[in-house]
């Protein structure tokens, strides 16, 4: 009889210590408090795709070029460097982020593109999704 082994991350086991801060920055304190390693890596994920490259003070190539391509015509093209970026970024700053389905949405009629990225977390059974909307 095979058993499904998982990994719990050390910072799981302890149920009141914060692991991070989720977005948006809108609490009652300015900050709410992630308690799970699975929020900190969504909010993670969403922090890495609203910051632009160069935006890091210490850590320039932290981040994608989505904004600066959401001023291009919305093609196959512009769909298909989107995904070569996502994927670049995602294997260098998330190694432990397994993506399991990867879609980028073009809309050309209303000048958007959707982002979703579905994931799991590597030797748990963690599984979770990222949607987001860019608008001209």
């Amino acid at each position: 009889m095979a058993f499904n082994r998982r990994k719990i991350d050390p910072l799981d086991l302890q149920p009141r210590k914060a692991v991070g801060v989720s977005l948006p920055l809108s609490g009652r304190a300015v900050f709410n408090a992630t308690y799970e390693t699975k929020d900190a890596i969504r909010t993670n994920l969403i922090n890495y795709f609203l910051t632009g490259q160069g935006e890091r003070y210490l850590n320039p190539g932290f981040g994608t070029i989505l904004r600066s391509l959401m001023f291009e015509n919305i093609n196959q093209d512009l769909v298909d460097r989107v995904k070569s970026t996502v994927r670049k970024g995602l294997t260098e700053y998330f190694p432990r982020v397994i993506p399991t389905d990867f879609q980028v949405l073009g809309t050309p009629d209303t000048n958007t593109v959707t982002l979703l990225l579905k994931y799991a977390i590597q030797d748990t059974n963690i599984e979770d999704e990222v949607v987001i909307n860019f608008e001209q």
